[in-house]
């Protein structure tokens, strides 16, 4: 029966924080995170008052959890910035730089196809073909890719 309570409780609080997020991993620690909380507020009170306890359990965890799945999808987003800026300012062209995270495994490349320009906002531009490889599916693109002055790179 309190199996059947934590299960019902995750399922509502996974439906109030699902839209705090989209990604796999953002998803899965959302899911990991609710059953953890419903599970610990399965431990208080009785009757009704640990109903509550779970439901609120399970939103708790549902939110740290997705909060630890979105700053892994941030990991990535930092290690292929720093391959982008190589690749738009000092990787030749037809040279890839790479990225990985050791930690998700997700990696791509970018291999500039031609020699890098200003554009009219005075940005250092580039033109790279991109493939990214995320929870083992790759895509590959072609892009034009611009430094902005704080080092940051954009398509565009």
């Amino acid at each position: 029966m309190k199996v059947m309570k934590i299960l019902a409780a995750a399922v509502i609080a996974l439906s109030l924080v699902a839209c705090e997020g989209s990604g796999q991993k953002q998803t899965g620690g959302t899911i990991l995170g609710a059953i953890a909380g419903a599970a610990i507020g399965s431990q208080i009170g009785s009757g009704a008052g640990q109903a509550v306890a779970i439901g609120v359990g399970a939103l708790i965890g549902g939110v740290i959890g997705s909060e630890i799945g979105r700053q892994l999808d941030e990991q990535d987003r930092q290690y292929a910035q720093k391959a982008a800026a190589q690749a738009v300012v000092t990787t030749p062209t037809g040279t890839t730089s790479t990225w990985t995270n050791p930690d998700s495994g997700n990696s791509g490349t970018y291999r500039p196809v031609e020699e890098a320009f200003q554009n009219d906002q005075g940005r250092t531009c580039r033109k790279v073909q991109t493939s990214y490889t995320v929870d083992g599916k790759t895509v590959n693109g072609e892009e034009t890719m611009c430094q902005n002055p704080d080092g940051t790179v954009v398509t565009g």
